[in-house]
């Protein structure tokens, strides 16, 4: 359904989110580790985050990744996976076609509506808050 750099940065966010909901920061080696993600991947999506301003990248030895926890309720996974994957989830056909629409359907074009609008509900729902929330309670994990 993702992209796998979009399966990472989702995970690389809530990684940094678990962090900086306890106003640390992380740096790449930490966050790909927590994530299982080769750094040098990791690195270009977390490059993509920040120019989107989704996370904060502090340089020097006290440096790192941060998301102000402000605005950690803020950002719904939908923010994130737009930035990496675009909105072709949310549009585009089920099965790939370059033209589908109600008039000329895809196979599937019918069935996927209620998913497609089911996914954009939670997605847009659900931020970064609420994961961190879930994976440093011990409730959810990003890596078994």
């Amino acid at each position: 359904m993702f992209s796998k750099a979009c399966e990472y940065g989702l995970k690389a966010m809530i990684s940094i989110a678990t962090k900086s909901e306890k106003g640390q920061r992380t740096n790449l080696k930490e966050i790909s580790k927590d994530i299982n993600s080769p750094e040098q991947f990791t690195a270009k999506i977390l490059q993509q985050l920040s120019r989107n301003k989704l996370i904060h990248s502090v340089q020097g030895a006290h440096g790192g990744f941060e998301i102000q926890k402000e605005n950690l309720g803020k950002i719904k996974l939908i923010d994130i996976v737009k930035t990496i994957d675009g909105d072709k989830l949310f549009v585009g056909c089920g099965l790939g076609l370059n033209e589908c629409d109600a008039s000329k359907p895809c196979p599937i074009h019918h069935r996927f509506i209620g998913i497609r609008e089911n996914l954009t509900k939670v997605l847009s729902e659900t931020s970064l808050e609420k994961m961190s929330h879930d994976v440093n309670g011990g409730l959810a994990f990003l890596n078994r």
